[in-house]
């Protein structure tokens, strides 16, 4: 007996081609935020804090990533942080930064472990990092971490303009050799969130959709994607 078609139509899979680039300096798109790009390149450990502060989307966590991964490549240890991850937080031997991320995110117990990590950090000459939505002065911490924080040098980051992030979307549909649409950069831009960082995911999953569908990249193909994906659209005009 012929085995039973499952389906009336064959859908192709995808070939993982192309991974998440990883986040550098050279692929950050700067705009406004260029002076704290600067600093960032040329920030060799030890030195006076950095701490990075703006809106969801403004290249905070990319910028201190694109930090880490530089020191690394060159044989310096970074420890990260990040306010959801578990206790204990220790200062690692060996280290030569370390860095808090979503600092706005702390509770109480990460709170106490992010202050005797820094105190332990400078007092050896470990580099510290740290980035969140809020300046250091609005953080909903304990005095003594929200001051060290504000101590070195403290940077205010903005989300990319529209030019800056149609730019960067098309530079993104270009390395992936897909032609995207003014269409739906203009859907992309007025129905999500100004997160470049989930912008370019969500390219790189239209990207996937549209090859095992075999249909070119449009807003209605955009909206079946999601559709089967169960998201929603949040306008922003």
């Amino acid at each position: 007996m012929a085995a039973r078609a499952l389906t009336s139509r064959m859908i192709q899979i995808p070939l993982p081609i192309f991974a998440a680039p990883e986040p550098t300096f050279d692929n950050f798109v700067p705009g406004a935020n260029a002076p704290a790009l600067a600093h960032l390149r040329a920030l060799v450990p030890p030195a006076a804090p950095v701490y990075l502060w703006g809106p969801a989307g403004s290249g905070k966590t990319h910028l201190l990533r694109a930090w880490a991964a530089r020191n690394e490549a060159q044989g310096r240890r970074v420890g990260w942080f990040d306010a959801a991850d578990r206790l204990p937080w220790v200062l690692g031997p060996g280290w030569a930064a370390v860095v808090f991320d979503r600092c706005e995110l702390m509770g109480d117990d990460a709170q106490h472990a992010a202050f005797a990590v820094f105190v332990d950090a400078t007092t050896q000459g470990v580099q510290v990092a740290a980035a969140g939505r809020l300046p250091p002065v609005d953080l909903p911490l304990r005095d003594d971490l929200r001051t060290r924080l504000a101590w070195g040098h403290v940077f205010a980051l903005q989300a990319p303009s529209d030019a800056e992030a149609r730019a960067a979307l098309r530079r993104e549909g270009d390395a992936r050799g897909v032609m995207l649409p003014d269409e739906v950069m203009d859907h992309l831009l007025n129905h999500f969130p100004r997160d470049l960082s989930y912008l370019m995911r969500l390219v790189r999953r239209l990207d996937e959709y549209s090859m095992s569908r075999g249909r070119r990249v449009t807003v209605p193909l955009l909206r079946a994607m999601l559709a089967e994906e169960g998201q929603g659209e949040v306008s922003t005009t």
